[in-house]
Order: C-alpha cells, then sequence, then structure tokens
C-alpha cells in the first residue's frame, strides 16, 4: 500500500469548502475535488467543540482507518476533507463507516464494479 498523501495547507481546505461537492450525513460532511495527480489526498477536520484532545484524537483515528479500510473501494484522483460533527463522538464505528460509504455514493467516488 502506497503511503497516504495528506492535505496540511489552509488554501487546499478552503479551496475544497468553496469550489468541492459536498455530501452531509448525521455523522461527517465529506468534501471531494478532483485533483491534477492520480491519487487521493485526504483532509481531517475535528473541532475543539467535540471535546479535549483525547476525544478529538479518538475521532481522528476512527476516521482515518473507515477511509484506509475502504480506500481501494474509491476512485482515485481527488482532493478529499472529511469534517466530523458532534454525533461523532459517541458513535458506533459500523455507523460511522456506513455513513462514510453512503456520503462517497453521493459524491460518485465509489469505483464501478467493472473497474
Amino acid at each position: 500500500m502506497n503511503a497516504r498523501i495528506t492535505l496540511k495547507k489552509n488554501s487546499d481546505f478552503r479551496r475544497l469548502y468553496a469550489k468541492g461537492k459536498s455530501a452531509v450525513t448525521p455523522y461527517m460532511v465529506v468534501y471531494c475535488r478532483r485533483n491534477r495527480g492520480g491519487v487521493n489526498r485526504l483532509g481531517y477536520t475535528v473541532s475543539t467543540r467535540l471535546g479535549h484532545a483525547v476525544v478529538r484524537n479518538r475521532v481522528r483515528r476512527r476516521l482515518r482507518e473507515i477511509y484506509r479500510l475502504n480506500a481501494d473501494r474509491l476512485r482515485s484522483g481527488y482532493d478529499i476533507v472529511i469534517v466530523a460533527r458532534t454525533r461523532c463522538v459517541g458513535a458506533d464505528y459500523r455507523r460511522m463507516e456506513a455513513s462514510f460509504l453512503r456520503a462517497c455514493e453521493k459524491l460518485a467516488l465509489m469505483k464501478e464494479a467493472d473497474e
């Protein structure tokens, strides 16, 4: 598996928020936009409103793991930002994963069966 490429620059996040497509679920908001490279670049946003550092890091770890396990099912060549919502704090892992996959389907990020 290739090393994960992450979004780190504020300008990249802002560009996605302004010009990207978004899908809203009860647990997260997923933004995506096509990039020029052939790989997906990921960014995660977890607000301080969700709780202290331990809580935020737990949510961030879960979101990273959900993406890691489902990365092969997604199309490549996209910038993706996942914004955690308040319900993520006490959510069941399976519901978060289903929510992420539903958002990816809305954004047409899932690979077709023949790809």
